[in-house]
């Protein structure tokens, strides 16, 4: 009921108190007349006054059928009713007029069971004054003059398509004290960040030990003349495979070259003879990233290159295959190495003895063992948990509390499947693959029944069917949600306080690029995550240095976003192609965290901006740190610069400058668009605009012609000139 008059909001409440009166008398063993007509002289006592327009029934029993005609509440129903009857009580008074030459009627319907000791309600609803009368505020009821000069008009417009406002968030609402409260914040982290940098690297020769010097590794092929082979009496080129080794004969001696010290072996056609030509690793023959490449001693000296030929191409080409694959299984060896050099070797599990341990069934792990999706359990036990695969006993994977970073559990809201992950302190091997990322998850779908055929389900495709899927699949989520939250608190109570339990915030997330798909970053209280399909990303917000928001310009529709790690060492971690819209739902974030950030109109080159504050990052820090990130802004604001300090800011206006040629307007001459300035912002009609522009563009064209007209009698008169002399 909409803004209700008094009366209407009294007859209402009086049937409210009418329908709990018969409800009171509709007891086992009353006639049915009986009810209708107690009803009738409850209104006869109470309101004489609607007696007249109350209906000419209060009811009927419903049974097999929904309206049974044997059991009406009217003054003709002669039937008894009996308990654990239900009928449907019907109250209403109809055609009741409301002083404005109109009518209105009022109607409560429930459906009741019969008792000993009256009826009882089966669909209750809401029905108070508060849950079906609302009232419009004041000022809608009463407009004010000038909007009641101007209804008239409005009622006649004709509907259009045009707005109002001219920009898109003209009407958005811009909290100016929460900007500057950010702004404030973000100067004084900037602060905190540059102190603790000057702290941290003020001591230990400037490096703050954070500079890892490259050792020399010393390659060694044999420790005296007796382990040389013996095929090297016949001064010919040998390669011993087992000692990584290449022997030269150089001046009728054996020298033996390790296989990593060779850069690279080319072999030539020349005429009747096959060359070999070997180039090794000197200094400043190193171009790139390995430019830095350490020596043992760089004054030394080294051979660049030495060069073989013979008559029998054969076994050159024989050796040049054998050395290629030499040099190739030592760089797989050595990358192996490199990738190895951070796997830690865990402690044993202890098992829990005496008590059956809290498991995890039927769940799936990634990565996996072989590449294939396989099921399995996962057990809780003193100092870890262990998955078990339920194909293979051999398929078993422990991780321990101690080497646990961070516990995640995802729900399956929005999801297709139910996520526990798991975030390592230090790498471990599962199979042949190194992960500091451990995730057990189902998939909520129930399809894998249905195509294998051991659950047959009938499906008729009609709504009811339909409706009692969803609620299946509701149902189905909820469970799987409980269950893995509470396996997942097991696991953090068994850690003694070691691990605790992360949830990702949907609602705080953001779209962006981090690998090569879109996905849906979300926030937790301590990370970063993306957890729905390998490859996983965690970023840990206390590691985190800064955070540089690139592309930030106005005409582009996304961003990008890069974090850099106190350990300087790391790569920074770029996340692409963010939305422009959640820009500002970034910035919050990100402030709300005690993040540091910057923004800047280009990508930059953070290759060499590391190698820079490697280089020396107590100079770094000494000569402003991350202060040259946040240049351009200060530069916006108006302050003066150096010429090194506005270079983001010259390239904005050039970008700017760019955006407004592309404009829809960029077919237009300087002079035509200011007459389209004044025409904007005089108030003329947009007819009279177009024909003032129309009567420009005449008369330019006018002026064109005569131009054109100048140059023909200049030129002519030069050509009868030139006949005149002649």
């Amino acid at each position: 009921m909409i803004d209700p008059t008094k009366e209407q909001e009294k007859n209402y409440l009086f049937l409210i108190d009418l329908q709990k009166y018969a409800i009171g008398e509709l007891r086992d063993g009353v006639t049915c007349k009986d009810v209708y007509q107690k009803v009738v002289d409850k209104i006869n006592a109470d309101r004489p006054d609607l007696l007249q327009y109350f209906a000419k029934t209060a009811g009927f029993g419903m049974g097999i059928e929904f309206r049974d005609p044997a059991y009406p509440l009217s003054a003709k129903g002669t039937r008894q009713l009996k308990s654990d009857m239900v009928v449907a009580l019907t109250l209403g008074f109809n055609n009741i007029p409301d002083g404005k030459n109109s009518q209105y009627a009022l109607s409560l319907i429930d459906t009741i069971q019969i008792t000993k000791d009256g009826g009882k309600i089966l669909s209750e609803g809401m029905k108070g004054k508060d849950d079906v009368m609302f009232y419009m505020e004041e000022e809608d009821k009463k407009p004010s003059r000038s909007a009641q000069k101007d209804a008239p008009a409005r009622r006649n417009a004709a509907p259009t398509a045009v707005v109002k406002s001219k920009l898109r968030n003209e009407n958005r609402e811009i909290d100016a004290d929460a900007i500057n409260r950010r702004k404030q914040h973000q100067r004084e982290l900037a602060a905190r960040r540059q102190e603790e940098g000057l702290d941290k690297y003020s001591g230990e020769g400037g490096t703050g030990g954070n500079n890892r010097e490259k050792q020399w590794r010393r390659f060694e092929s044999y420790v005296k003349d007796s382990q040389l082979p013996d095929a090297v009496a016949s001064q010919k080129i040998v390669v011993d495979a087992r000692r990584l080794t290449i022997i030269l004969p150089i001046n009728g001696f054996a020298v033996p070259f390790h296989v990593n010290t060779l850069k690279s072996l080319v072999k030539q056609e020349e005429g009747d003879y096959t060359v070999l030509r070997f180039l090794f690793t000197t200094p400043g023959a190193i171009s790139g990233k390995k430019e830095d490449t350490p020596f043992e001693d760089p004054n030394a000296t080294f051979i660049r290159g030495l060069t073989y030929r013979s008559t029998d191409s054969f076994r050159f080409t024989e050796l040049h295959k054998e050395i290629n694959d030499l040099k190739r299984a030592a760089v797989k060896r050595e990358n192996e190495r490199k990738e190895m050099a951070d796997v830690v070797e865990q402690d044993k599990l202890v098992e829990i003895k005496g008590k059956r341990p809290i498991r995890l069934t039927e769940v799936q792990l990634r990565p996996s063992f072989d590449g294939k999706r396989q099921a399995g359990d996962v057990e809780i036990h003193s100092n870890g948990i262990r998955y078990q695969s339920s194909v293979k006993s051999e398929q078993r994977l422990d991780v321990l509390f101690s080497n646990i970073k961070h516990l995640f559990f995802q729900p399956c809201d929005n999801e297709l499947i139910v996520i526990l992950h798991i975030h390592l302190k230090s790498p471990i091997m599962i199979g042949k693959k190194k992960t500091k990322d451990v995730q057990f998850f189902r998939e909520v779908s129930d399809a894998s029944f249905d195509e294998t055929g051991n659950k047959k389900r009938k499906r008729n495709y009609h709504d009811e069917d339909e409706l009692e899927a969803e609620q299946e699949e509701r149902k189905r989520r909820a469970d799987l949600n409980k269950y893995f939250k509470a396996f997942s608190d097991k696991i953090a109570e068994a850690s003694n306080g070691r691990v605790e339990v992360d949830i990702p915030f949907r609602e705080l997330g953001f779209q962006g690029v981090p690998f090569r798909s879109n996905v849906l970053l979300q926030p937790t209280t301590d990370t970063l995550v993306f957890l729905t399909e390998p490859p996983f990303l965690v970023l840990t917000l206390n590691e985190i240095e800064i955070a540089h928001l690139e592309r930030v310009q106005y005409g582009l529709k996304n961003f990008d976003l890069v974090f850099v790690f106190r350990d300087f060492t790391r790569t920074p971690v770029h996340i692409n192609t963010i939305p422009s819209n959640q820009l500002d739902t970034v910035k919050e974030w990100l402030d709300s965290v005690d993040i540091p950030f910057s923004e800047g109109p280009v990508n930059l080159n953070w290759q060499a901006i590391m190698k820079t504050v490697n280089d020396d990052p107590y100079d770094f820090f000494k000569e402003g740190g991350w202060g040259f990130l946040s240049e351009k802004d200060n530069a916006s604001d108006g302050s003066d610069e150096s010429e090194e300090g506005s270079e983001f800011a010259a390239s904005s206006a050039e970008d700017e400058s760019d955006f407004e040629d592309e404009s829809e307007f960029s077919d237009a001459s300087d002079d035509d668009s200011g007459t389209a300035d004044d025409l904007s912002d005089s108030g003329e009609d947009w007819s009279d605009a177009e024909a003032r522009l129309e009567k420009k563009e005449k008369m330019k064209g006018r002026g064109d012609d005569s131009d054109d007209g100048r140059k023909k009698s200049k030129s002519a008169v030069k050509s009868k000139s030139s006949k005149g002399r002649k």
